[in-house]
């Protein structure tokens, strides 16, 4: 299983503060493609919209900072999971494997509007001077919570193999370097996957 520190270090060694690190080994990169198009695409799938999802902090933030809205949002989360947690039987997937996979997405989320909101406090002059419409973000969210939710179910026989570790590093640490995220999002990309693989 993938802890967030183990997982940072492993898949995103060379990350810097504010840029992508070296360019993915090759045979990750290898692994990753065959991840990508063969039988367990919806693995690569979950790193992708992870990388996707946490992106959305940033808007999260931004809509959130100096309004006194918390980042703790347990209404909203409930709302997520109950949602996500549906979706799943929808498709014939496991509900609980979905709703344990999102609980991390939105941890990782809040860690990203975290540590965004301890920087602009530091640094007034680099926050966000336009807000972002908290609604419209919200509907992007939940675009890419359906596809993630289409990407647990299809990943249902790779999740629980003991090779899922492996095919979700390579998808992780590809979609780090395509995607160019900086150390802050790198951390959250590892931390949105920490319960993907295993039963």
């Amino acid at each position: 299983m993938l802890t967030t520190g183990a997982a940072a270090t492993l898949l995103f060694t060379g990350a810097g503060t504010t840029s992508a690190g070296p360019a993915v080994p090759q045979a990750a990169a290898v692994a990753a493609a065959d991840a990508r198009s063969g039988p367990y695409s919806g693995v690569h799938a979950i790193a992708d919209l992870s990388a996707q999802r946490v992106a959305t902090a940033d808007l999260v933030a931004a809509a959130k900072y100096g309004t006194g809205s918390p980042i703790d949002d347990p209404a909203r989360e409930k709302q997520v999971l109950d949602s996500v947690a549906q979706q799943a039987r929808d498709l014939g997937a496991d509900p609980e494997a979905t709703v344990r996979i999102f609980r991390d997405q939105i941890e990782a989320n809040k860690l990203v509007q975290r540590a965004l909101f301890r920087s602009w406090d530091a640094a007034p002059s680099q926050a966000p001077t336009e807000r972002p419409d908290l609604a419209e973000v919200r509907k992007e969210i939940n675009r890419i919570n359906a596809a993630l939710v289409q990407g647990i179910a299809d990943s249902a026989s790779a999740r629980p193999a003991p090779y899922c570790d492996g095919l979700l590093i390579a998808s992780a640490a590809h979609v780090r370097h395509e995607r160019q995220l900086d150390a802050l999002h790198t951390v959250a990309l590892a931390r949105s996957l920490r319960s993907v693989c295993g039963d």
